[in-house]
């Protein structure tokens, strides 16, 4: 029994001992997947340096009309928001009081010529009556000075024909200047005062027009280098209300980042996704970027001091405004353009992650797997990142699906479609993850030349 016992804990002791081996052999870990990602490709292109800004639109001129004569409107000579020229009649008040204020004016100077042509010629016989005793002298300059008398009296009364002519000519109200009017503050038949404080219509150059805006003093440097020649360039973008950033067009570098081209809209696109054209099928967005499409200018005024509260310099800018989409009051949003930096390392902005330790991007080896590079952004211009080190012309960067990667991780670079690029993923289906959103490109359009020929660097 004794011998029973000992071979049944011996079998127990090398069934212990088995177990524990399996236990410690580790289950084989399975392959991990693929991660959909969307690239492009990191190129050289022009790019020009703007600083951004809020600003208002100032008119050119403005002028507030008004009555310097009292009296009754009887006629409005134009319609409230229409545009005028400088000379055009805008109102006519009641003339017949001052018309005959002027005959009565004119009367009396033509009855004091008389008396002052009379008396200049008594002085006359006056004074060669007393050449010969016959008159004293006392007499005679008497007669003289009743003569100047008389002709001062004539002064006055012309002063008071050109009063009352005066008066009678801004009984016909015009305008000062060439603009658009305002709001019609009086009607037919209202009685208005000789310089009232209340204005009877306010009119506004609109065309051309100004933009005010002020930028960091911390860029008067920059502005004073290529600003003292003038004529540097200004885009003004209306604020459309919604949200929506309206691209001015002529600053875009023709980067594409995996999407569809927006010029290559098709007909026929899904209702609600921008992609259809013309008439009925136009979204409500694409017509409102239609209708606040940005302003090109030029900066005409730059102030001679640093306002101390906000540390700014106050600029302005002169606007063709021919179609007058450019308001008064209005806020818009300002680009001044300083220079053109020819052959900036460029990639979209949304490429560029920033970490504890600084910016970084993942580029796409040949292997297919993303490695994590820093990189260091000189500036951002718009949508895209000025790289100034860290990677090279022609790297494929990741645009879309980054918050997925880790360091050396597999990828699979997803198309327009949202389907792997070769049709198949790494493991035999078709991928449409959240990173197949955006098409990958290899092949961007060249990058857009901005500016009037632009500087280097500075």
């Amino acid at each position: 029994m004794r011998t029973t016992s000992l071979r049944r804990l011996s079998l127990g002791t090398l069934s212990l001992l088995a177990l524990s081996s399996a236990c410690s052999k580790k289950a084989p870990e399975r392959a991990r997947s693929a991660v959909p990602v969307t690239v492009t490709r990191a190129k050289v292109a022009d790019v020009p340096y703007t600083i951004e800004a809020n600003g208002v639109v100032v008119p050119l001129q403005s002028a507030a009309v008004a009555a310097q004569v009292a009296g009754i409107v009887k006629r409005v000579a134009f319609k409230e928001g229409q545009n005028v020229t400088q000379g055009q009649v805008l109102f006519e008040i009641d003339s017949r009081p001052y018309q005959a204020s002027y005959r009565q004016a004119l009367a009396a100077l033509a009855r004091d010529r008389a008396n002052a042509e009379n008396a200049r010629s008594e002085s006359q016989r006056y004074a060669g009556l007393a050449a010969q005793d016959y008159v004293t002298k006392e007499q005679a300059d008497q007669q003289r000075a009743n003569a100047a008398a008389t002709s001062a009296t004539v002064a006055a009364d012309e002063a008071l024909v050109q009063a009352a002519k005066f008066n009678l000519d801004n009984t016909t109200i015009r305008a000062p200047i060439s603009g658009r009017t305002g709001a019609l503050l009086v009607k037919e038949g209202n009685l208005v005062n000789a310089n009232g404080g209340t204005a009877l219509v306010v009119i506004n150059q609109v065309s051309p027009i100004l933009v005010r805006f002020a930028i960091p003093a911390t860029q008067l440097p920059l502005l004073q280098r290529y600003g003292t020649a003038g004529g540097l360039a200004v885009v003004a973008t209306p604020n459309s209300g919604s949200g929506q950033s309206v691209d001015p067009g002529p600053q875009s570098v023709g980067l594409n980042v995996g999407r569809s081209d927006p010029g290559a809209s098709s007909q026929n696109g899904p209702p609600g996704d921008g992609t259809q054209t013309g008439g009925r099928g136009q979204s409500p967005s694409s017509q409102l970027a239609t209708l606040v499409s940005a302003e090109n200018g030029t900066l005409s005024f730059i102030d001679n001091a640093v306002d101390t509260t906000t540390g700014t310099v106050l600029l302005k800018a002169s606007f063709p405004n021919p179609n007058q989409r450019l308001w008064a009051g209005e806020f818009v949003s300002t680009q001044l353009r300083l220079f053109v930096e020819q052959n900036a390392l460029v990639v979209p902005t949304q490429a560029v992650v920033t970490g504890q330790t600084g910016s970084y991007v993942y580029v796409i080896s040949d292997s297919s797997t993303a490695v994590q590079k820093p990189v260091t952004v000189e500036r951002t211009a718009g949508s895209l990142s000025i790289i100034a080190s860290g990677i090279k012309t022609g790297d494929q960067v990741v645009t879309e699906g980054q918050s997925r990667l880790t360091p050396n991780a597999k990828v699979s670079i997803m198309t327009a479609q949202g389907t792997p690029v070769g049709g198949r993923g790494a493991n035999g289906r078709r991928g449409a993850g959240a990173g197949g959103a955006a098409g990958a490109t290899t092949g961007d359009s060249s990058a857009k030349k901005a500016g009037r020929g632009g500087a280097g660097r500075p």
